[in-house]
């Protein structure tokens, strides 16, 4: 949880801590974040969240989801239905990828076969945003910046990825 908090604290007031980013939980992550699908000169047509399970058991994503913010802290983490994605009812086995497919553009190679496709695709930014695991399928409502998280909140993130200025 200060882990967390500190993370928190640290896209607020827009600074990077001078050692490598620490993951906050023991199983499943966020392994690669795209937000590039659309852009002029995009690798993939699509955006796309990875998940990795790096634990030594296998973890059930049911009731969890994804859920983006701007990199400035002016809209809540799951707002909308565009800003969030269901997970699927799965168990990530151990050492587990799993791939979830977002907006679609028109520029780049096509992302290899995603094992989640998301029927209303989160749109995120190349240049800067937030990408939460979160641990419900329920917004945040909150954003690490103009809407602080409350430690009920937080303790439903259970991994947090942020780029770009403003993070």
């Amino acid at each position: 949880t200060f882990l967390l908090i500190a993370m928190l604290v640290a896209m607020v007031f827009n600074f990077t801590p001078a050692q490598p980013a620490t993951a906050l939980s023991a199983d499943v992550v966020i392994s690669q974040v795209y937000g590039g699908g659309s852009n002029s000169g995009a690798v993939y047509t699509h955006d796309f969240i990875e998940l990795f399970n790096r634990g030594a058991t296998p973890v059930s994503l049911a009731g969890w989801s994804l859920q983006y913010a701007s990199a400035t802290g002016t809209g809540n983490f799951g707002a909308n239905s565009g800003q969030i994605t269901l997970l699927p009812d799965i168990s990530l086995a151990p050492g587990q990828y799993l791939l979830v497919r977002e907006y679609c553009g028109t520029v780049g190679a096509p992302l290899p076969t995603p094992d989640v496709t998301d029927d209303t695709p989160i749109n995120m930014s190349g240049t800067g945003g937030k990408v939460a695991l979160v641990e419900s399928i329920a917004s945040l409502g909150c954003n690490g910046g103009s809407t602080p998280c409350t430690p009920a909140q937080l303790a439903l993130i259970k991994d947090l990825v942020g780029w770009g200025l403003g993070v």
